[in-house]
């Protein structure tokens, strides 16, 4: 079993733009002023397009699927949400908090999987929980420490603790649970992703300490960190509005492996993390300053980790 995998899927999108549905508690996007949906877009695809071509040059297998108009899908962009693809050939479908992220799930992009040689065996869908509104946002709100099976979770609006437990249960991985807040017009608002906050790499583990509260979850939560061998890199919660959570560990052609950010994160780190990171990885920027300010999400957020196994015979 590895922690991070050589492929991943991303959908192009073709309507992006600020969905108001998730500005609800997402707190990091913001509405763009005098700009058209049009151009929001394009700019975003350009984002995209630039993104996908620094992971292909350093041996990163990207799916690309081009998202269509046939449904109001302003978020597509950010697959790892309703989705999570594992090596035994499972597959998770997850329940969306906005009505208009639920369209994002197609069959046709399970089928873009399928055509370059993934092999999909079972589907485990946690869906329903939306006609209850529970819900539980894919990679989004569960982070996985692969190698170690164990889960960590920031419980939120989008992160319901039942369907989490419930999840850990079906995929046997052992919870972890905090609460994780950030700072919002002088009160603590509860940190919609735990993916903003926190990144799970190899041998390490970029995590705003301060952004859990509860000192007993903080020392719990560092301590399954620090047992499994992971370094700590610690950021502020300057850093994780600057989306320097928002990463992801992806490896490359031959032995190398990558962290992949986006430029404004790599911007708000200070010498000496970028020393640490370097220190186990190489790090991959690109800037995504649209998609980051108005869809609240970054690197990460984009890129849906395929850990699948191969069809023999192609």
């Amino acid at each position: 079993m590895s922690q991070i995998t050589n492929t991943v899927l991303m959908v192009r999108p073709t309507q992006f733009r600020m969905n108001e549905q998730t500005s609800i508690n997402n707190y990091y996007q913001k509405s763009p002023k005098n700009t058209l949906p049009e151009e929001v877009n394009r700019m975003a695809v350009k984002e995209f397009d630039s993104m996908v071509r620094k992971l292909q040059k350093v041996g990163v297998q990207v799916i690309v699927v081009e998202d269509t108009n046939e449904f109001d899908t302003p978020d597509s962009i950010f697959p790892n949400n309703w989705i999570s693809f594992h090596s035994n050939g499972t597959i998770g479908l997850y329940p969306m908090f906005a009505k208009n992220r639920r369209l994002e799930r197609k069959q046709s992009i399970l089928e873009a999987v399928e055509a370059q040689g993934f092999v999909i065996k079972n589907v485990v869908d946690y869906t329903s929980a939306e006609l209850h509104n529970v819900f539980l946002e894919g990679t989004g709100s569960i982070l996985l420490d692969r190698v170690n099976y164990k889960a960590y979770c920031a419980i939120s609006d989008r992160a319901n603790e039942d369907l989490f437990i419930e999840f850990c249960e079906d995929f046997e991985y052992t919870p972890v649970l905090f609460s994780a807040y950030q700072t919002v017009h002088n009160k603590r608002k509860k940190i919609y992703h735990t993916n903003v906050m926190m990144c799970i790499g190899e041998t390490f583990a970029v995590l705003c300490c301060a952004s859990i509260d509860n000192k007993n979850e903080r020392k719990t939560l560092i301590k399954h960190l620090q047992q499994d061998g992971k370094k700590i890199i610690e950021i502020s919660e300057d850093q994780v509005n600057q989306f320097a959570g928002n990463m992801l560990q992806l490896k490359g052609s031959g032995s190398e492996s990558y962290l992949v950010m986006s430029q404004s994160a790599l911007n708000s780190l200070r010498p000496a993390q970028i020393k640490l990171i370097k220190s186990h990885t190489t790090i991959v920027s690109s800037p995504l300053e649209t998609i980051e300010s108005c869809g609240g999400g970054s690197a990460r957020c984009m890129m849906a980790e395929v850990f699948l196994p191969k069809n023999p015979s192609i």
